[in-house]
């Protein structure tokens, strides 16, 4: 397998690679060992082995963090179908443009090596694996209060574009950055609570972007700006 990365988590080597067809048995491995450890499994949204099977054939890409043999990590993006669910449409993408958009899927690693910051580092992989000459836009969900995942997204420079239901009836925000454009200047800012579902779905009817997040007196409050 070729090496894209290698690094050390802790006194541990490992490196990242492509994920290919022969990986998936070790991928719904993994994944199943996240999902059992989770404290709170509705955070999580499994994939299907269908799911992975579309992404490992060609629909996207997915790279795994190993140690010796073993995957311990890994970050899928995909090249989504177009159907009326299509998250370019939360996100104010014209229709002919959608080609053009990659979801950020699924992200799981071992409890055995967390506290390293892999998720972030495979983040960073990832987005770099890009061809931005195929690719303008990424976008993602993320359920509120998913504090990790939501950390995630905003790190690597994505922004709320809309909190509504999805998937028939999970709340979530809709995370978005374009590729090829810096984060614009914005003259206005106002925060609010996480929990305040109402007023930050009028915030962005309004036109603001959520841009960050920060917790006060053991409350998360979401900044919006425009």
């Amino acid at each position: 397998m070729e090496r894209i990365y290698e690094g050390i988590l802790g006194e541990t080597p490992f490196y990242v690679t492509k994920l290919q067809m022969q990986h998936l048995l070790a991928i719904e491995t993994l994944q199943q060992e996240v999902y059992a450890a989770l404290p709170d499994q509705s955070i999580l949204q499994p994939l299907t082995t269908e799911e992975f099977e579309f992404i490992l054939q060609g629909n996207g890409l997915m790279i795994g963090a190993y140690v010796d043999k073993a995957l311990i990590g890994f970050r899928a993006l995909l090249n989504p179908p177009i159907d009326n669910e299509h998250l370019g449409y939360d996100c104010g993408i014209a229709e002919d443009q959608f080609h053009r958009v990659l979801y950020q899927e699924i992200s799981n690693v071992s409890p055995h090596y967390r506290g390293y910051g892999l998720q972030k580092t495979l983040a960073t992989i990832v987005m770099n694996e890009i061809d931005v000459d195929s690719y303008d836009y990424v976008c993602s969900t993320v359920k509120p209060f998913n504090i990790p995942s939501l950390k995630d997204k905003f790190s690597q420079g994505l922004v709320i574009k809309g909190l509504k239901i999805k998937y028939v009836d999970k709340l979530r925000y809709i995370f978005y950055k374009n590729l090829q454009q810096e984060q614009p200047v914005y003259t206005e800012k106002k925060a609010v609570l996480m929990r305040d579902t109402t007023l930050q779905q009028q915030l962005l009817k309004e036109g603001y972007t959520g841009t960050a997040m920060y917790e006060e007196q053991n409350d998360w409050f979401v900044v919006f700006e425009r």
